[in-house]
């Protein structure tokens, strides 16, 4: 797993699921995490994946074509994402990627320590007043 850090654990913090498939990549960045999101539900083309990322964010996360373009790369070097296929309808060529076996599973575990860490805080905050 080389190139830039998915995790934005460079200030030393603690690793999840330490020994796990994924201990060294989580948690992921919120722009790594919604890209791999607009993938679950299968291929998608670059214009795509940006429409889905700000809609899931509910505008909050916007990225610039060559930061998606920077991040597709990336995590189709460490093998998480794969190329699908080409299409042009009239316009320039649109590639598509798709979510591979090992992306879906690193998608799951991020998930599952999300919702881990959500029952935490609601434990904690016991039962809502109101």
């Amino acid at each position: 797993m080389g190139g830039v850090p998915l995790s934005g654990m460079e200030d030393g913090g603690a690793e999840v699921d330490e020994g796990g498939e994924f201990g060294k990549v989580l948690p992921l960045r919120e722009p790594t995490f919604l890209i791999l999101t607009a993938l679950a539900s299968g291929p998608a083309h670059g214009y795509g994946i940006l429409q889905s990322v700000e809609e899931m964010s509910a505008g909050r996360v916007r990225l610039r074509a060559g930061t998606l373009y920077g991040a597709i790369a990336r995590l189709e070097s460490e093998g998480y994402v794969e190329f699908d296929r080409e299409e042009s309808e009239g316009g320039p060529p649109r590639r598509y990627y798709r979510l591979n076996d090992t992306g879906r599973r690193l998608l799951e575990a991020e998930a599952a320590r999300q919702a881990a860490n959500v029952d935490l805080v609601r434990a904690r905050l016991g039962p809502a007043s109101g």
